[in-house]
């Protein structure tokens, strides 16, 4: 067997994390923080601000990261893991509608005048496949996931785009969380036929963070966004498989099921007991049209602590053996009206455990980070400059500040915070007040 190089510089994508001991002898500090103010006075001038929660037409339980786009445009966000979530559609677009779509689920299209103020429930009917459809699968799964790499130039975008996109991380010990940031980016997307990566340009960003509660560890996470980019498995596929690392998988056909109109063949895939360095299991979900893949869910195997530890860990404290738990990680993407596929939506969770020296208890942090693409536009522009982009092992919560302003993300559209985050920043933000007073 080929020897699996990850000694390279695509070893960086696992790497989600940076522990360092720090001497941290200030005060707490918070960056400003305004989710409640936007709540209360959101400038709705130049669009109109619908929000709902997505759920299961039958049981009524959410559905996270549901699609929620306005017909004929690029413009779209996604709904949080509870289902809720908020589009600003432009007033220019007021008249159009807006589609909602989840695999496995009817799609439903509402025109933007049937949304009322305030939280609208929108439910989705769960699809039936016809029998003769799921007794029909490919007889070998190998064949297919390579015929699905084959295709990649076809199904996928063949120009480069410009992206806007809203990206948020957070860092949890334990069940409180010590750091949040948010940004608008900007990303500058090579046609998928061309191998070099992605470029991100950061627009506006804020944080808040905690100190106090991480005591003397500063637990951050590297590349942020571009983590989230990396995350495109089929602009890169070498985070999974490419064509030589098929064979360290089986594959087999674990279902059927659609997404809007098409079927779609549920692929799933775990490494072969044989093969001792910790890859991936989980599911790919393939167009039987054009064997795109539409979707992947998939963990890391980590088993093998101290490996996992090696591929994520870039500095830990002395006295603490750190490593990982759990990786988990969903890829989302949507068709244009040409009826090529592109990077829609990643997510990111990771947890890991700190062993210290001659202490009884261990501590805990769990890491999430996600990307939503919110507008694109097929582009002629050069790839963004080195002065202007981020850097590749940038650290998020190192290159932006908080800000004030009650309007502070405008026209652009957002990931909805979900409800213990926003529990989160209204605290902060009766800190602030207090300390305004």
């Amino acid at each position: 067997m080929k020897t699996l190089k990850f000694n390279n510089r695509k070893d960086f994508r696992f790497m989600l994390a940076i522990v360092t001991m720090l001497s941290i002898t200030t005060t707490t500090v918070f960056a400003t923080s305004i989710f409640e103010k936007e709540e209360q006075l959101p400038d709705t001038s130049r669009f109109v601000l619908l929000r709902g929660t997505v759920e299961d037409g039958d049981s009524g339980n959410p559905l996270a990261f549901a699609t929620v786009a306005i017909e004929g445009t690029n413009i779209a966000t996604v709904s949080n893991s509870s289902g809720n979530f908020s589009l600003k559609v432009p007033k220019e677009k007021a008249d159009e509608k807006i589609r909602i779509s989840f695999i496995g689920y009817e799609k439903k299209y509402l025109p933007v005048a049937s949304f009322r103020h305030g939280r609208n429930t929108i439910e989705l009917k769960m699809i039936t496949v016809p029998l003769i459809e799921v007794s029909v699968f490919p007889s070998d799964p190998n064949l297919l996931i390579r015929a699905v790499l084959n295709r990649r130039d076809e199904n996928y975008l063949s120009d480069p785009t410009k992206m806007t996109a809203f990206y948020r991380e957070t860092i949890k010990k334990g069940w409180s969380y010590v750091s949040l940031s948010e940004a608008i980016v900007d990303v500058y997307k090579f046609s998928y036929d061309n191998p070099r990566e992605d470029r991100v340009k950061l627009h506006i960003g804020r944080k808040s963070t905690d100190y106090d509660k991480l005591d003397t560890v500063a637990f951050k996470l590297q590349g942020g966004p571009y983590t989230a980019t990396m995350l495109d498995i089929m602009k890169d596929p070498y985070l999974l498989f490419d064509h030589d690392m098929i064979d360290y998988y089986n594959f087999k056909i674990s279902n059927i099921t659609r997404i809007e109109d098409r079927t779609i063949y549920v692929l799933s895939f775990e490494q072969k007991p044989s093969v001792k360095i910790p890859l991936f299991y989980g599911k790919l979900y393939v167009d039987t049209g054009n064997l795109a893949v539409t979707r992947a869910v998939f963990n890391m195997n980590t088993e093998d602590k101290d490996e996992v530890a090696r591929m994520f860990i870039r500095k830990k404290p002395t006295g603490a053996r750190v490593y990982p738990t759990e990786a988990s990680y969903i890829v989302n993407y949507r068709q244009n009206k040409d009826g090529k596929w592109y990077f829609g939506y990643s997510r990111g969770q990771a947890s890991f455990k700190v062993n210290w020296r001659r202490k009884l208890f261990n501590t805990n942090y769990h890491t999430t980070l996600e990307m939503a693409v919110t507008d694109w536009n097929v582009t002629e522009d050069d790839p963004f400059r080195g002065s202007d982009r981020l850097k590749i092992n940038a650290i998020m919560e190192d290159e932006v500040s908080g800000f004030s302003d009650p309007d502070f993300w405008g026209d652009y559209n957002v990931i909805e915070p979900e409800q213990p985050i926003e529990n989160v920043i209204k605290k902060i933000q009766k800190k602030l007040n207090r300390e305004d007073i």
